[in-house]
């Protein structure tokens, strides 16, 4: 992990943007996610969106990993490759997406239902989703890094789930990953303090029951190692006057599947785009 750069208001404006195209490839994407549809087609029309909005696909080659988007379907955390297999009705799909604009990357992720889900992995996904928040909510000026992953750890852990140790979220900038390393896990009062300047990829992976994981021989998928569904949700978030400030959003996604939430009012500062 490289080291801490602090970003000033020119060059967060500047991430926004990026992270704005991840948001609404992401909302493209919700509407196309259904029983049938393959995880290669979806990642095919990602490619083409983010091109056609002025950006690069910000994991296509990174590491050599092969495609657009990060494709994980139920038992997998994270870094699952797209493949031909249709999804079927009762998956999970957790989507991680980058895009590259203006020197400056954009990288969060969401985590979808394929038809209905069961009871039980539907509120997995709420509570990864509502953890993540309650990170962003410790992202402040004077606390630490260890603060923000107690917060999140405690948040799951009381629901008997699973924090993954081996991933952690990270600092975000012209390159994917700057430091620090921010664990979805940890002891209050440990680690680095927040400033104003920094900005984060916020991102609990958090599984349906242990938190240990496996890798599979492609070298990139990781699954949970009980075979239980995992989830992941991922904001881009900078420091601003103290006090976090979201870049990226759900908005779009949230619009293309009739979903009303006020999840992100106290993190929004600036109105988003059309």
């Amino acid at each position: 992990m490289s080291a801490i750069i602090l970003k000033n208001a020119e060059e967060i404006e500047l991430m926004r943007e990026s992270a704005l195209i991840v948001s609404k490839t992401l909302g493209m994407l919700a509407s196309e996610i259904k029983p049938g549809i393959s995880t290669l087609d979806l990642d095919a029309k990602a490619e083409s969106f983010i091109r056609d909005h002025g950006a690069e696909p910000g994991f296509l080659g990174l590491y050599d990993f092969p495609n657009t988007l990060c494709m994980s379907p139920n038992a997998q955390v994270v870094h699952g490759i797209p493949n031909s297999e249709p999804l079927q009705d009762g998956d999970i799909i957790s989507i991680d997406c980058g895009a590259l604009k203006n020197g400056f990357y954009g990288d969060h992720a969401y985590t979808f239902a394929v038809g209905e889900i069961e009871p039980a992995t539907e509120k997995l996904l709420r509570i990864t989703k509502e953890s993540l928040y309650v990170g962003i909510n410790a992202f402040r000026a004077g606390n630490r890094i260890g603060d923000m992953g107690f917060a999140i750890q405690q948040y799951c852990e009381k629901e008997g789930y699973g924090v993954v140790r081996e991933l952690v979220g990270h600092g975000l900038g012209t390159t994917m990953h700057e430091g620090p390393e921010v664990p979805n896990y940890g002891r209050r009062g440990r680690g680095k303090k927040f400033v104003d300047g920094m900005v984060l990829a916020i991102e609990p992976m958090i599984n349906g029951g242990t938190h240990r994981i496996k890798q599979l021989k492609d070298g990139w998928t990781i699954l949970t190692a009980d075979g239980k569904p995992s989830a992941h949700f991922e904001h881009n978030v900078a420091l601003v006057d103290g006090k976090p400030e979201l870049l990226s959003t759900f908005h779009y996604i949230y619009e293309a599947l009739g979903i009303q939430s006020d999840e992100e009012i106290s993190f929004r500062k600036q109105p988003l785009t059309a």
